[in-house]
């Protein structure tokens, strides 16, 4: 059963060696993340769970590893710690989502157990749907650690550069991370509309509604961090 969740962006700017100069100006956000994922420690989640987009759809065991080479940082980061074996085994590479989700985990000191769950970003609502109430019960007590941006047209400087609906889907996202998604944002998000402004959250933020819904208990949602820097989305939000 699902027992406490963080939402969080992965940006490798989160990461200071990569940000380097500019590892300030998302200080913020780093302090927002650090406070979703202790509160995700704190209930004591027998399994965590990161989930981030990626290529495809597939489950990276623990110990999977991941790195930011292609943005200056020559190093590895392991998704907990690798779990004892006889022999070396090879391992699937974590996507970039949850890379930055390993490096979150770290961060925070997380010994415990850990999975990684890489999903497409067009996949049906039906299919992640399914996937939330499945990762929800993958343990006794389950913590999410789902990782996502927001649109990235938000100025002409962004990524996907500037689009007029960019802000306004933004503020869509902001409300559904804080009413837990009671008026079905997230499963109607189009994907088409998620492609076009280069939302990496939709997948992920759909299997955190599945499995939030599925839980019988009523807890709260709250939304510590919502901003755009670079022109990108970025939203941290605890549910607990």
């Amino acid at each position: 059963m699902l027992v406490a969740a963080a939402v969080c962006p992965c940006p490798p700017l989160l990461v200071p060696e990569v940000a380097t100069g500019a590892a300030p100006e998302l200080d913020a956000a780093r302090a927002a993340c650090d406070e979703a994922v202790r509160a995700v420690l704190a209930a004591r989640p027998d399994l965590i769970v990161v989930v981030g987009e990626g290529a495809v759809t597939r489950t990276h065991e623990q110990g999977a590893t991941g790195g930011f080479q292609p943005f200056g940082l020559d190093r590895e980061f392991r998704l907990g710690e690798a779990p004892e074996v006889s022999e070396p085994t090879v391992r699937d590479r974590l996507p970039l989502s949850l890379t930055v989700g390993a490096w979150l985990l770290d961060r925070a000191g997380w010994t415990g157990p850990v999975e990684g769950y890489e999903v497409e970003g067009d996949r049906s609502w039906p299919a992640n749907g399914e996937d939330g109430v499945h990762l929800a019960a993958r343990a006794d007590r389950v913590g999410f650690l789902v990782m996502g941006d927001g649109t990235a047209c938000r100025s002409v400087k962004a990524p996907g550069y500037l689009d007029d609906r960019a802000e306004g889907v933004d503020a869509s996202i902001a409300q559904a991370l804080g009413n837990g998604d009671r008026d079905g944002f997230f499963a109607n998000l189009d994907v088409d509309l998620a492609r076009e402004l280069k939302i990496s959250g939709r997948s992920p933020w759909q299997i955190l509604t599945a499995a939030t819904a599925a839980c019988d208990e009523d807890r709260n949602w709250q939304v510590l961090y919502e901003d755009a820097p670079y022109g990108v989305g970025y939203f941290v939000a605890g549910w607990s």
